[in-house]
């Protein structure tokens, strides 16, 4: 069976303060899939202004055993960074990593159960 691992991909930000809801997030999914018995890392990686970069962390889940990464970009919509940057990077990993295969989920932004619960958040605030 193959071994799956997941990279959260975010833009980044100069504030260190900025990363702290993604690694609530990846701590979130780590937990959820334990407790379905998922085996698989989750990583965190950042176009910019942070560390890792996408190629870094997908070199750490194939190095430790990972045939399938799934990257998940945790953007809001399909900004030019989504459409343009994103796919360019992916696809270099690609190149760097052939004996993985690397899929590219949409950004979760694009998702109508995000949106939903985006909804609710907004709901719960008048």
């Amino acid at each position: 069976m193959a071994t799956h691992g997941m990279v959260l991909f975010a833009h980044g930000a100069r504030d260190v303060r900025w990363r702290e809801p993604f690694e609530r997030l990846a701590d979130k999914l780590r937990a959820a899939r334990a407790s379905r018995g998922e085996a698989g890392p989750v990583l965190l990686a950042f176009l910019e202004l942070m560390e890792p970069d996408l190629p870094t962390a997908v070199g750490v889940l194939v190095a430790d055993g990972c045939s399938v990464v799934t990257v998940v970009p945790v953007f809001f919509g399909q900004g030019g960074h989504v459409r343009r940057d994103l796919p360019a990077v992916v696809e270099r990993c690609r190149g760097l990593f052939p004996s993985a295969e690397i899929r590219c989920a949409v950004a979760v932004g694009e998702d109508d159960l995000v949106l939903d619960a985006v909804a609710e958040y907004c709901l719960r605030q008048v």
